[in-house]
Parts: C-alpha cells; structure tokens; sequence
C-alpha cells in the first residue's frame, strides 16, 4: 500500500505544479481573477495532500495501520472531490460545482484527524 500511495502523491504532485503553471501562464487573463483564485485554491491543495500522501507512504511503511491506511484514502478522496471541483468551478464557471467541493474537505479533515489517530497508535515496525 505504501508504494501506491507514494505513487499517487507522485502523480498528485506533478498535476498540481503542472495546474499551478497553467493557471499562471494560460489562464491569466482568460478567466475572471476570482475564478483564477479559485483555480490556484484547488491546485494549492492538490499539492499539499500529494505532500500528505508522500508521509502516509512512509508512515504507512513505518507503522503499518488501518488508520494511516485510512488517512491515505481520504487524502486521495479530497483531491479528487476538492480540487477536481475548483479547477471544474473555475473552468466552466457552473456554481453548482462548488456544492461538491465541502465533501472534498471533509474527506481533508477526516484523513488529517486518521493521520493523527494512526500516528499516535501506531507503533514502529520491527527491522528487517
């Protein structure tokens, strides 16, 4: 599981420097700049769950836990949810896109709060 989530954060990472240029160098003056910002919001967070994934891969590989498991999945989740429905929101300007965007936050908070719980149970895996 740890290689996978380390492969997400990977990918996660990459599309959030590569939504972050686009939004810099091709959306700038296409879209309203409160749409732009919007745009920026949703690859911001990209980048820093891709980052979250990258300590769940350790962790995960440190002190395995359905927890940090857990949190791995609601990070990838809230990427999806949060950020996909910005950069839609931003793109397409359908407000109603934005009702999604708070389930994308929850799974945020969620996977923090299971980082946290797993963290503070777990318990360092026995060297190979």
């Amino acid at each position: 599981m740890s290689r996978l989530f380390l492969v997400i954060g990977a990918v996660f990472g990459f599309l959030g420097v590569a939504a972050g240029a686009f939004a810099a160098h091709a959306l700038r003056g296409m879209i309203p700049p409160d749409l732009l910002a919007v745009f920026e919001t949703g690859a911001r967070y990209q980048m820093y769950h891709g980052l979250a994934l990258l300590a769940v891969a350790w962790l995960s590989s440190q002190m395995p836990s359905r927890w940090i498991t857990a949190s791995g999945w609601l990070f990838v989740v809230g990427t999806v949810l949060f950020s996909g429905s910005l950069y839609a929101l931003a793109l397409t300007s359908n407000n109603r896109l934005g009702m999604i965007t708070p389930f994308g936050g929850v799974a945020f908070l969620a996977g923090w709060a299971s980082l946290g719980i797993g963290a503070w149970q777990g318990r360092r895996s026995e060297p190979s």
